[in-house]
């Protein structure tokens, strides 16, 4: 190896560890600065370290928490690096369709069994879309979606003539009033799918391809995985998150109600924290939840000091510039 060579290997060595070590400390910062947040608010917050109030965060942060593992799915399997990678901007807009779509069977006397089928259905359905844009068509992920985004918020209005749809059926107050063990219903429902989802994306062959498909799509292709394929899942397993989370709506509300595409904020900001709170700053469903939480508990303890919530998204649009540019800078190169 000539002397140009080895300076070279050592300058790409170097380089290396010192993006390693930009992640370590990305990492590192980001736990600091959720005990940093939660001590403060304990110490200026009343009620907030008590276990109702804990309980009512963990409970709160169902929907959100799911809806986000929908999105962390679609970086899964699109794309690992947040900022190049897929993106599915409807979710949100596609929960409030389910929604309306649970609403207005229940509110007409079909059982529950038949309303959660459609609801699901539903929302697989406009995930659909998404696959056949992005996948198929060859669309970009952020105008794909966004155009689906906008077809799921017509249809939700058509469906409900922009009013509010209120409901009520066995599930609904099961999910209101059931408890289990001291834990709310709700709570258990987020408890559940975050155990689903992580053995689903971590520990079968099924999340292990996703990630596989999403970091190195060309590899995959050569090692015989049908890449297109598994992209189109990774958009069914958003619908599927946002045709469960509607559910979790029209139980909170009693209804289903315009304005659910609010919720596409906090989504993204979950998923994209999600992946700081990650060993490799990649998205993971247990980095989901952390983050789920944090804004959770965030929103909650400004909501106790008496600050006005629309700070709550000033913080959260904030968080996500943080995080994209922290994850650039951060993430190991390919090539390391």
């Amino acid at each position: 190896m000539s002397a140009g060579e080895t300076a070279a290997a050592d300058s790409a060595a170097r380089g290396f560890d010192q993006k390693v070590l930009a992640a370590l400390f990305v990492r590192l910062g980001a736990f600091g600065a959720f005990a940093l947040i939660l001590l403060y608010f304990a110490l200026t917050a009343r009620g907030f370290t008590s276990a109702f109030n804990i309980l009512n965060v963990v409970e709160q942060s169902a929907i959100l928490g799911i809806l986000a593992y929908g999105m962390t799915v679609v970086f899964i399997g699109t794309g690992t690096d947040v900022q190049t990678g897929g993106i599915d901007l409807s979710i949100a807009a596609n929960a409030g369709l389910c929604a309306a779509v649970y609403a207005t069977l229940a509110k007409t006397g079909y059982p529950d069994t038949v309303a959660v089928i459609a609801t699901l259905a539903t929302g697989l359905a406009v995930s659909a879309l998404n696959a056949v844009a992005v996948v198929w068509l060859g669309i970009l992920p952020l105008l794909a979606t966004l155009a689906v985004m906008n077809i799921a918020a017509g249809v939700e209005l058509i469906l409900t003539e922009n009013t509010v749809v209120s409901a009520s059926s066995p599930l609904l107050s099961l999910l209101v009033s059931g408890s289990f063990l001291g834990v709310s219903a709700l709570a258990w429902c987020l408890i559940i799918v975050s155990l689903v989802m992580a053995a689903v994306i971590h520990f079968s062959r099924l999340g292990l391809r996703l990630y596989a498909v999403g970091s190195h799509p060309e590899a995959a292709r050569a090692a015989g995985i049908d890449v297109g394929t598994y992209q189109a899942i990774s958009f069914l397993f958003s619908g599927l998150a946002a045709g469960v989370a509607s559910i979790l709506i029209v139980s909170r509300l009693s209804a289903s109600t315009p304005g659910t595409g609010l919720l596409l904020l906090p989504i993204l900001a979950a998923a994209l924290l999600g992946t700081v709170f990650s060993r490799r700053l990649v998205p993971t469903i247990g980095g989901t939840l952390m983050a789920a939480l944090f804004i959770g508990f965030l929103a909650n303890g400004f909501q106790l000091s008496g600050v006005s919530s629309y700070w709550v998204n000033g913080v959260q649009g904030a968080l996500i510039l943080l995080v994209v540019a922290a994850t650039s800078f951060a993430r190991p190169s390919d090539g390391g």
